[in-house]
């Protein structure tokens, strides 16, 4: 896998791809979240992905790094193509309500959505995910604006948060969602245990 690396804004985000964790992803159990060693200090999170249908897609692997939040995904039976791809305000995962109760994106206090918008946007905002014609996504990113510590950009507060794929891609401008269309996928987000 090659590295590349998009710097989107000094105030915001910068998103990294690099190698898969697959040593670390093998523990992974279906249907609860657990953590897994890390290298660097942080625990690593393991939160399940569901699709519309409730069943399960996979996992999302989260850490903190001096950077930001490391996600990392090992997902199947997604629809092909570009997706939008963001950590939502509530941890809150019902898939009979077609994933609405995440709530709306996760800011982190900046009110403007979309990587092509103003400097300041959503701390939930992130690329596209890449789906292939075999449905998985297997992929690495770092959000530089969030945290799983605690603060005013952490995804793990009171209420935790999710994150979400839709059905189609964000077009990283329009508010105040990118008009990413129906959300398909949904994992819950919660303060890692120490």
């Amino acid at each position: 896998m090659t590295r590349t690396a998009l710097v989107l804004s000094a105030a915001a985000i910068a998103f990294a791809a690099v190698p898969a964790l697959a040593d670390q992803q093998a523990g992974a159990q279906h249907g609860a979240a657990h953590q897994a060693p890390a290298t660097s200090g942080s625990p690593m999170v393991h939160v399940p992905v569901i699709g519309a249908d409730g069943k399960s897609l996979g996992m999302v692997m989260l850490q903190d790094t001096p950077s930001g939040v490391l996600v990392t995904t090992d997902l199947k039976g997604l629809p092909a193509g570009q997706h939008g791809f963001h950590f939502h305000e509530k941890g809150l995962c019902d898939a009979k309500q077609k994933f609405t109760t995440a709530g709306a994106h996760f800011t982190a206090g900046n009110p403007q959505h979309g990587l092509l918008v103003a400097a300041s946007h959503h701390g939930g905002d992130m690329p596209n995910a890449y789906v292939g014609a075999d449905g998985a996504l297997k992929t690495e990113l770092l959000n530089a604006g969030v945290t799983l510590a605690s603060g005013p950009t952490s995804l793990a507060d009171a209420d935790g948060s999710a994150l979400v794929i839709h059905a189609k891609p964000d077009d990283y401008k329009t508010q105040p969602s990118g008009d990413a269309g129906d959300r398909i996928a949904c994992a819950v987000v919660a303060a890692p245990k120490r």
